[in-house]
């Protein structure tokens, strides 16, 4: 008897482990590709000091203004900030190119073939009221980012199509199938956890400015609608002692002060009202940081370069407009750009033109596409631009003289050919003029735009400027309710599920997504269902380089400028750590020096 028993379970156990069956492993992090740097007895992150001093507020200056502290509905300007007040189920880290380590999740279990992930709960995470967090609100959370949140949250979190609870913390959420192999990542990192109990009593589809309930290591202490917003770090915050946390979120407030002018913002700065500044503007950073505060030494300036894909800064045009649904037309328009003038006469010659969806880093195509990118091509090629197959992708460059004519002749040559032709001076076709609006938002883009409108009149194409404020510009946003637009897609070393958001066809359909180009393509449909579905670095990578070309030569944006450098500036009584990571400061890791603090007040 004892024999047979032991002969039942031997089989059990064979089949437990057998090829056919996946197992699931018990795991500490989740790496997108390969294995988390970090093994399971790490006590903090590189990037920290782990025993940097609390204390003190940090003051951060931002434009525009807000209406909104509900981090479910997607209309409205959010507040700067919102994301301290809600953990994720797991946290990101920033010398990775895309890992996550325990913070709800004390732990996850995943089978190798991604199809599902359970998460078990900590048994000592917290609302900020002291109640538990339970798989409930986890439960909760999901449903409701499914059925409420943006067009992309409804799509990804959609493919959690059934959900399970696993033993007394456990829950287990399978996925619709196992290609998208981000998917695991994108639910533990980037779902916010928020309470059942507050949320389940209101309308979470409507913006509001009460102040509603969180879990992570920042409360909303203050609130002044539309001027300023203060976050109080939470004292007792029950995962302040975790390795991913330790040594991160060291000050005591965080302010944030709206201001609706640029330069205003910039001179409160300069005077003390605010204490760190992160200049985007190259030719700003060139010309207005010459200010006392700094020959004193009571600011410090620090340029640093990186290595992190600078993304898309680009011109829009919304492809949804009859005016720019013929990519030829598009890209006549891109030739009256004159970069190199405008990076003269405007920014002191202090960018490199971008001619990638992401530039600055090995994610960016060059030269002819590879054996492995044209299988994935080739079958498309009767829908794609030849000159995907036969060139490489790069803007037209100009003599930099302001009047890039022979561009122009090329632009007006291609604009015939497509049934456009100039009389009494205005483009024409069949009737209709070639009119069309540039919405901005931002004064310090008006200079940009008056350049080209400018460049535009000489092919007799009349483009009106409108500056409209923050509020109307998300309004219209949100409802692609525009031409033209400035916009940045910003993009990491694991480019994923965000790719869908910014270009894809389905939720190109719906309102709130970011694809403002209106791309409306299978092949990018298809090139990104394979990205996401990569099961190894150089897949991921070999497919990014396939998107990127097709996106460059359907000339959807016309590509601006960027810069490989992060320039910072800060009173000198902050301090960070020396090791700087993977993607650049990390504003999380700094501390306040109150005793340089007391000696700046004095002065």
């Amino acid at each position: 008897m004892l024999s047979n028993k032991f002969l039942i379970l031997s089989i059990l156990g064979i089949l437990l482990i057998s090829p056919g069956v996946t197992q699931a492993e018990k795991m500490h992090g989740l790496a997108m590709h390969g294995v988390p740097k970090y093994d399971k007895n790490f006590t903090h992150l590189s990037y920290v000091n782990p025993s940097a001093p609390k204390g003190g507020t940090l003051r951060f200056g931002s434009y525009g203004s807000f209406d909104n502290l509900n981090r479910v509905a997607f209309k409205g300007s959010k507040a700067s900030g919102l994301g301290y007040i809600n953990d994720t189920l797991m946290r990101r880290v920033w010398d990775e190119a895309f890992t996550l380590y325990g913070l709800i999740a004390e732990y996850i279990e995943m089978p190798e073939d991604r199809s599902s992930i359970t998460f078990f709960i900590n048994p000592d995470a917290r609302f900020h009221d002291g109640s538990t967090i339970t798989r409930d609100d986890v439960l909760f959370s999901l449903h409701t980012f499914q059925t409420k949140g943006t067009p992309n949250q409804k799509k990804t979190y959609g493919k959690v199509v059934e959900t399970q609870m696993i033993g007394d913390n456990g829950i287990k959420m399978i996925f619709i199938d196992n290609e998208d192999k981000e998917l695991p990542l994108i639910v533990a990192g980037f779902l916010p956890i928020i309470p059942k109990k507050y949320y389940e009593a209101i309308d979470v589809t409507k913006t509001f400015l009460d102040i509603p309930l969180g879990s992570g290591p920042y409360a909303i202490a203050e609130v002044d609608p539309g001027r300023k917003i203060i976050y109080k770090r939470v004292e007792n915050y029950w995962a302040k002692d975790l390795p991913v946390n330790k040594g991160l979120y060291n000050f005591d407030y965080l302010t944030y002060d709206y201001y609706k002018d640029s330069n205003v913002l910039l001179e409160a700065f300069k005077v003390g009202d605010y204490d760190y500044r992160r200049e985007y503007n190259a030719q700003r950073w060139q010309t207005n940081y010459d200010f006392p505060a700094v020959d004193r030494g009571d600011v410090i300036l620090h340029e640093m370069k990186n290595d992190r894909p600078t993304g898309m800064n680009a011109l829009a045009m919304n492809s949804r407009r009859e005016i720019f649904s013929n990519p030829r037309v598009r890209e006549a328009l891109s030739y009256a750009y004159d970069h190199e003038w405008i990076n003269k006469v405007l920014y002191d010659n202090a960018y490199t033109r971008t001619d990638s969806y992401f530039d600055n880093s090995p994610l960016a195509s060059s030269g002819l596409p590879s054996k492995e990118e044209l299988e994935l091509l080739n079958p498309w090629k009767d829908q794609l631009s030849e000159e995907i197959f036969t060139k490489t992708y790069k803007p037209p460059i100009s003599d930099g003289s302001g009047m890039p004519r022979d561009n122009l002749r090329v632009a007006k040559k291609i604009l015939e050919e497509e049934g456009w032709k100039i009389e009494n001076g205005k483009l024409m076709s069949e009737g209709k003029e070639f009119v069309f609006e540039f919405l901005i938002v931002s004064p310090s883009v008006e200079r940009l735009a008056l350049a080209f409108q400018k460049t535009l009149e000489t092919l007799g194409i009349t483009m009106s400027v409108r500056t409209v404020d923050s509020s109307q510009y998300q309004a219209r946003m949100l409802d692609y309710d525009f031409d033209m637009i400035k916009n940045s897609w910003r993009v990491s070393l694991s480019p994923g599920n965000e790719q869908q958001f910014y270009w894809g066809s389905d939720v190109g359909k719906k309102e709130g997504s970011k694809n403002y180009a209106g791309v409306d393509s299978p092949v990018v449909d298809l090139l990104i269902e394979k990205l996401i579905g990569a099961k190894t670095r150089d897949e991921l990578t070999t497919t990014i380089h396939a998107l990127d070309r097709v996106l460059l030569w359907g000339h959807y944006v016309i590509p601006l400028y960027h810069s490989a450098i992060d320039r910072i500036a800060y009173w000198n009584f902050l301090e960070y750590p020396d090791n700087i990571p993977l993607y650049g400061i990390v504003i999380e890791s700094w501390w306040a020096n109150l005793e340089k603090r007391q000696q700046l007040k004095k002065q």
